[in-house]
């Protein structure tokens, strides 16, 4: 493989994978760390899936680290950790610590870290993120239940949980082309800094990234700057650009169903806008997290009705009733609680044959996925600009198709969206 890619959630990875497809990399999303006897077809890139987002810090850095190795030892020459692109963590990590294990494990003297995706409104300037036309701390965005970000400053919130030194490469920089950004990096290198958040407001600054991070040998970021990557590599002719595979989009046929487990407000309108056109269950979170029997409840309402089409069950509410919900029980409790309740329901239904899963949120798609032990994807056809048709690879199910959304993507009508393009 030309490129090997470490991502802290699964929605994430998804979201990766799936950028490198559209930029011409032959493309496997697996869960966890493959195995040695997983047989995988000839690929560019490989993005490794890990739940590490929310968990301790040394754990994520110990799976981390075990994905790393994994992916040097098959060859990948460049490593990137990829994170969410509002950048969720806190003070006590995970991006900082894992970056700098991987750093020293690679012996890099400084990495570039970017978060930035103009193509879904994610930019960084002076090292601050904005979503849209607002910073990161005055968006909706700021308010995710397990990692609130109420700091757009990326060089602050790295600092505050790196052993490093950061520094900024700024948009001045960027704009006049690779060679400024390196010797940009060489000064702040110089200068005892160990990572250095980098600026980019447009696509073609993520290209200038791109060429610079493709001569290290680990970078930190979202999507887009696996996207700077893949371009670069393309452009260097070390990967010759390929289609998505056909068999990734192959039919699979089978009952559908859909689970929602984001909170935010694009899965919460999504949820609103399905209602019209398939049914839909609300559980109750308080029940969930209480002990009582909402998952069973939500098996019961389903299988009678699977065999006339497709059915939605969602465990999302607004901001105010989880902040309820954590309050009398605990953030890391409700979470857990609820995630665990959600996989039920998807294992019931692929237990009923359900063979067509959409799964809202990137913790309730972590919970699913790990239950289902389906070890990897083959990326198939985009559903939305960071979703794709994930085609399961080496399933006890045998043939399923799945897409795994992150909580802010896609549009109003993304389920019905989704169904129409997993067949």
């Amino acid at each position: 493989m030309s490129l090997g890619c470490i991502a802290d959630d699964y929605t994430g990875a998804s979201d990766l994978a799936n950028t490198l497809t559209r930029a011409g990399l032959r493309t496997v999303q697996t869960i966890g760390v493959p195995s040695d006897d997983l047989a995988l077809p000839e690929v560019d890139a490989v993005v490794v899936s890990l739940k590490s987002r929310s968990i301790e810090a040394g754990l994520a850095v110990t799976r981390s680290r075990a994905a790393e190795k994994w992916l040097r030892g098959r060859g990948a020459g460049h490593v990137l950790f990829k994170i969410c692109s509002t950048f969720d963590s806190t003070d006590a990590g995970n991006i900082g610590p894992v970056m700098d294990v991987l750093r020293d494990d690679c012996g890099e003297s400084i990495v570039l870290v970017t978060p930035a995706f103009p193509e879904t409104g994610r930019t960084v300037y002076q090292g601050n993120l904005f979503v849209g036309i607002v910073p990161l701390n005055e968006s909706p965005l700021k308010d995710h239940p397990l990692n609130p970000m109420h700091d757009s400053n990326l060089v602050r919130v790295l600092a505050r949980q790196s052993r490093t030194k950061v520094g900024l490469v700024n948009l001045a920089s960027v704009t006049r082309g690779a060679d400024a950004v390196r010797a940009q990096l060489a000064e702040l290198s110089a200068k005892g800094m160990g990572a250095a958040i980098i600026d980019a407001v447009f696509d073609r600054d993520l290209e200038t990234i791109g060429l610079v991070a493709a001569g290290h040998r680990l970078s930190v970021g979202a999507s887009g700057i696996g996207l700077g990557l893949a371009r670069a590599l393309v452009s260097s002719g070390k990967v010759k650009a390929n289609a998505a595979s056909a068999e990734a989009n192959a039919p699979v046929g089978g009952p559908a169903a859909c689970l929602a487990g984001s909170c935010s407000q694009a899965t919460l309108q999504q949820i609103a806008n399905a209602e019209r056109v398939m049914p839909v269950l609300h559980l109750d979170p308080e029940q969930i997290v209480a002990g009582g029997s909402e998952a069973q409840r939500a098996l019961a309402w389903a299988r009678p009705r699977l065999a006339d089409g497709p059915v939605l069950v969602a465990s999302s509410a607004t901001p105010e009733a989880v902040g309820a919900v954590q309050a009398r029980h605990g953030r890391d409790a409700a979470g857990h609680a609820i995630e665990q309740a959600m996989a039920d329901i998807a294992e019931g239904l692929v237990q009923a044959g359900v063979r067509r899963l959409i799964v809202a949120g990137g913790e309730t798609s972590g919970a699913v996925v790990d239950r289902l032990k389906i070890p990897g994807f083959l990326v198939g056809a985009e559903i939305a600009a960071g979703v794709p048709v994930l085609r399961a690879v080496g399933a006890r199910e045998g043939g399923m198709l799945l897409a795994l959304k992150s909580g802010n993507f896609g549009g109003p009508e993304f389920f019905s969206d989704a169904l129409g393009l997993m067949r």
